[in-house]
């Protein structure tokens, strides 16, 4: 007799492990990065009208494939039709290329966190050079968070092509946090069930309570001013759009499976169609929520490296001309030095070159995201404020829960197809497969911990699931659209859910949302193009800062791999099964 499919507990756990999944790192670093770069509040408009016309009806859409089908991507899209397995196989190539490269973030965050209990914090000041005469080079050309984050985390090399050793602290912290995401999974929906409780629910207390930390901070309005002040010439940038379309696209984590995965476990009867709606607009406002405590504390950042810019100036004019202490101030600074440039223009012009120009607003355009925003920016602010020990470990607990829970979702999307097949349960627990993916993911996840790793995260991170999961969904909206029928889908969601579909979802399903994509893969791939050598951004240690250089041909050459062993997929599985059917001879392809 075939085993009953597992459940969830309850819908709130299923809504609990799509809004661990969907809330993730992509909610604090990147999207408050997008306000910034965008026009501040005004970004908010294209957002919201991509939220309603791309990620609202496609996040409904995989959760309720997932709930008809109750099988994981590739079960689910060879039951619409056996030429589709490869939409699920290539979501499963994704969601692996994705998890090998993810789970390192966990370990930079367990990193830092083992660190911050430590008085001072290690990134707070620049160590002592070799002979102890003064500050390390590195560190006084760069900073020291940056200095930490480059050379102690990282032990970065100077280019992709000097691979270097294996840092064996951050291995066996990738370690940790593959260990940890194995004890979540073990027992599937059982074990991941509960730990969604924590890792949905913890970000938002540690995010409540850095709100009210950061907006008692010193120069917290600055940064909100910025945030909030539209800038309207932005809506007629056609990039602030795109943006918004691929900042919503990849924030629900649409096309990895893991949304079809967690809607397969949930009883036919679900309301997915309201759970879709809870998710995405949660997701949207944790963003909003998130954008707000960042630059509070973005803006104290900004205002206190402003006045000690300034501070600086000041004394190297007051010494320089003998001034009475106190007499030169922020105020009349600038009037002062227009006086002593024209009184003293001699000795005003030796000085001159060492006089930095301060700029509160040049400190807040500094655009930052990513691993800079999360490991440079915060930990920059988090080092200048009262018992820091405690923010940081606070903050980096918090990148914990998020990394974890999106990690939770990653997984998922491998290891339902792989526990759905027959085949390899036959021979294998589900516990023994859960550990072999765990297992072959963090071997491979080791290359991240060589002095070139982190380049090798960054070719992971910007080519091994765009252009993909923009193919993949757009595929998964045209089957179930124009392959299995829409109308044919409608009578599946009333005859599960007893509701029908209203002319909204419709309309987003058969036009509207696989025209943006279609619009999204073109700017991308018309991108790719005329951006002609891609290139990477190299730490010169030299200098303190990065520079730009050019990829080398093998690394060219695995980008066009990553790319292509998730697409090509989708033609080869189907030309494959053509070839099969017709060396058979059977029947024409049924479709469910």
């Amino acid at each position: 007799m075939e085993k009953a499919r597992p459940l969830w507990a309850n819908p709130l756990q299923f809504v609990f492990a799509c809004i661990s999944y969907a809330v993730g790192l992509g909610n604090v670093w990147r999207f408050p990065y997008l306000c910034q770069m965008y026009g501040g509040g005004s970004f908010l408009v294209p957002y919201l009208i991509m939220l309603l016309l791309e990620g609202m009806p496609l996040l409904y859409l995989e959760l309720a494939v997932g709930q008809r089908m109750r099988q994981g991507s590739i079960g689910a899209w060879r039951t619409i039709s056996p030429y589709l397995s490869g939409v699920g196989v290539a979501s499963v190539v994704v969601s692996f290329f994705l998890s090998m490269y993810y789970n390192v973030i966990n370990a930079w965050a367990f990193w830092y966190l083992f660190h911050s209990f430590q008085d001072p914090l290690p990134w707070s000041v620049c160590p002592l050079n070799a002979n102890r005469t003064g500050y390390d080079a590195e560190c006084e050309q760069a900073s020291s968070t940056k200095y930490f984050w480059y050379r102690k985390t990282l032990n970065i090399s100077p280019s992709i092509q000097d691979s270097g050793g294996l840092q064996w602290e951050p291995a066996l912290c990738l370690l940790l946090a593959w260990l940890v995401v194995y004890l979540c999974i073990l027992r599937g929906t059982e074990s991941t069930g509960k730990v969604v409780y924590f890792t949905a629910s913890l970000p938002y207390c540690v995010l409540i309570i850095y709100l009210i930390r950061g907006l008692t901070l010193h120069g917290a309005t600055n940064g909100l001013l910025y945030m909030f002040t539209p800038k309207l010439e932005q809506l007629a940038n056609p990039k602030a759009w795109i943006n918004a379309a691929t900042q919503i696209f990849f924030s629900l984590g649409l096309g990895f499976g893991s949304l079809i995965a967690f809607a397969s476990y949930n009883e036919p009867s679900n309301n997915c169609q309201k759970h879709a709606i809870i998710v995405s607009l949660i997701n949207s406002s944790t963003s909003i929520f998130a954008s707000v405590v960042t630059f509070s504390i973005y803006g104290f950042k900004a205002t206190f490296n402003y006045e000690s810019c300034l501070s600086k100036v000041i004394l190297l004019l007051t010494n320089s001309f003998d001034l009475e202490d106190g007499f030169l101030t922020a105020s009349n600074l600038e009037q002062v030095k227009g006086y002593l440039a024209s009184t003293y223009p001699d000795q005003y012009s030796k000085v001159f070159p060492l006089i930095r120009n301060c700029s509160l607003k040049a400190e807040l355009d500094t655009a930052v995201q990513g691993t800079g925003l999360a490991f440079i920016v915060y930990t920059e602010a988090i080092k200048n404020m009262e018992v820091s020990q405690l923010w940081s470990v606070l903050y980096f607990f918090m990148l914990l829960m998020l990394g974890i829970g999106s990690m939770l979702g990653n997984t998922a999307a491998i290891l339902t197809p792989l526990t759905d097949s027959k085949a390899i349960t036959r021979h294998l627990p589900k516990e023994a497969i859960a550990g072999l993916v765990c297992l072959v993911n963090c071997a491979v996840g080791l290359v991240f911990t060589l002095e070139a790793g982190n380049y090798w995260f960054d070719v992971f991170n910007d080519y091994a699931a765009t252009l993909s999961l923009l193919l993949i969904v757009l595929v998964e909206t045209v089957a179930v659209c124009y392959v299995y029928g829409l109308r044919r889908f409608e009578n599946d969601l009333q005859a599960m859910t007893g509701r029908t579909l209203s002319w909204y979802w419709k309309i987003m399903w058969a036009g509207v949302s696989p025209l943006l994509i279609i619009s999204l893969l073109l700017f991308y791939l018309s991108d790719y193009i005329l951006t002609g050598t891609l290139q990477y951004q190299a730490w010169d240690a030299s200098q303190g800062q990065l520079v730009t250089k050019d990829y080398p041909a093998y690394a060219l050459a695995v980008i066009g791999l990553l790319v292509a062993s998730s697409t090509m997929c989708i033609p080869l599985v189907a030309l494959g099964t053509f070839v099969v059917r017709r060396l058979r001879r059977g029947d024409p392809a049924p479709v469910a």
